[in-house]
């Protein structure tokens, strides 16, 4: 075998997908954002199926449910648009953290035992969503660009994808 072989196949896809990839997390982020505001103004207003599919609305105040559907909604919103990214996954992650801990592990150990799968999927997809930040299309790459951010994490992170 020569010193100077094909590219695997492997490695010619990751190459041609890798300019992709700030879209791709765009996507990932938005569709992410919606489904959180969703689950928070189902729980808000009776939308979508309501509280937990049963119609019903959490009382205004009642804690945790009222606060964490305020937190779904407008950090879903805010992840939805790429407006303080990092931020709002970070308080929506920590938020479904709780939900998971709080409400759904005294009744079992495991997510498939106590219905938390939902709360660990957004706790985990937030979580990334703080590392990777929003990716492509989003409003925060638009205040760094009109801030002049040569030096803002979203032009690190265009640089970076670029040279992947």
């Amino acid at each position: 075998m020569s010193a100077t072989s094909a590219p695997s196949p492997s490695s010619a896809i990751g190459a041609r997908l890798a300019g992709y990839r700030p879209y791709a997390l765009a996507a990932f982020r938005f569709v992410t954002g919606l489904l959180f505001a969703c689950h928070g103004a189902a729980t808000l207003f009776g939308v979508l199926g309501g509280a937990g599919g049963s119609g019903a609305t959490a009382a205004v105040g009642a804690w945790p449910s009222w606060y964490a559907a305020v937190i779904q909604l407008v950090g879903g919103s805010l992840l939805a648009l790429g407006l303080f990214t990092r931020t709002a996954a970070l308080i929506g992650s920590g938020s479904m953290a709780y939900a998971y801990f709080v409400v759904h592990q005294p009744e079992a150990l495991w997510p498939m035992q106590n219905g938390g799968e939902l709360s660990v999927l957004f706790c985990w997809t937030l979580l990334l969503l703080v590392f990777t930040g929003p990716g492509a299309l989003a409003v925060d790459g638009l205040l760094a660009a009109r801030r002049g951010g040569a030096s803002t994490a979203a032009a690190r992170e265009e640089r970076v994808t670029a040279t992947a």
